[in-house]
């Protein structure tokens, strides 16, 4: 079995890009400057690992992942996944090629013994634009 692990804390991101800017959380968990999206297709139930490039976490509930071809997916968690809007940094643990909506994401918190904190599911990856 092929275990495939990404952490993904934002300064890492930056060999990639441009970090994303730390999100302001509402009591909900909701950030108030999550960037507007537009819809351009059906969403998906999986990415392949190959062609993710760059993951920036919004909030407690949202993750947009970038592609090849500078092409955006929005993951709308399910359930909220408390601390990731704060933490900004997730690993994951899969044996398939892919990333799906059926995949677990855990917390990585700083600063503390084990490491790592909470662990949450995937939704759907909905292909956006984001509006500028």
């Amino acid at each position: 079995m092929n275990v495939l692990r990404l952490i993904v804390p934002a300064a890492a991101i930056v060999a990639l890009s441009a970090c994303a800017p730390t999100t302001t959380r509402g009591n909900d968990g909701h950030g108030k400057d999550v960037p507007a999206a537009r819809p351009t297709g059906a969403a998906l139930s999986c990415l392949p690992l190959a062609q993710i490039s760059e993951s920036r976490v919004r909030d407690d509930w949202t993750i947009d992942f970038r592609t090849l071809g500078n092409k955006w997916y929005r993951n709308t968690l399910p359930y909220r996944c408390s601390g990731l809007g704060f933490e900004q940094a997730f690993s994951y643990a899969t044996s398939q090629s892919q990333l799906c909506s059926t995949d677990i994401i855990t917390v990585i918190q700083t600063g503390t013994p084990a490491g790592s904190r909470g662990s949450c599911g995937l939704g759907q990856f909905q292909p956006i634009e984001l509006v500028k």
